[in-house]
């Protein structure tokens, strides 16, 4: 048995759904996120040399292609202070006999944003990440595991609300 085509005041109706649907989009401001503009060319960050936190802003800066991060203040426009990167475990659950059930993970990291010179640009800003995990004795090595990945994730929000902080500093 053969199908018969739609017809073609069915396609144009879809065509035309469609084409109301482009315009609306694009008629209300949607727009795809775009890589931040910053206000400066080069940045000294002041994380210590092996911090994950460091690296991957160093990594998400550098991507954008337009700052150099330098490795000296005095070479740069604007310094990142790291005034504190913290980790930290709170037992928040606990069961009849005394078992840890869960946990509150939690990500803090604190900075600021001057020049070389002394002029805060931003200043001391805490950014702040939680998670809740539950834990169970009999699958510790997978919840080591998984405490690990909501770890680095945190690491990249705090990351992606720092250089969404950074791009909104428009003046040095």
């Amino acid at each position: 048995m053969m199908r018969k085509a739609a017809p073609a005041s069915t396609s144009s109706r879809r065509f035309a759904l469609l084409a109301g649907v482009g315009l609306t989009l694009s008629g209300c401001g949607f727009e795809l996120r775009q890589a931040p503009v910053f206000a400066f060319t080069t940045i000294y960050i002041g994380a210590p040399a092996n911090s994950s936190l460091g690296n991957e802003l160093r990594r998400s800066i550098v991507s954008g292609g337009t700052v150099q991060v330098v490795g000296a203040a005095a070479q740069a426009q604007v310094v990142l202070d790291t005034l504190a990167d913290q980790r930290e475990k709170v037992i928040v659950g606990l069961n009849s006999s005394g078992q840890v059930r869960e946990f509150l993970l939690r990500r803090r990291f604190k900075f600021r944003l001057r020049t070389p010179g002394g002029k805060e640009l931003i200043t001391e800003t805490e950014l702040l990440q939680q998670r809740d995990i539950s834990y169970t004795e009999s699958a510790a090595l997978a919840k080591e595991g998984e405490e690990n990945m909501l770890y680095r994730d945190m690491q990249s929000d705090i990351v992606q609300q720092l250089m969404r902080r950074l791009a909104a500093v428009k003046t040095l």
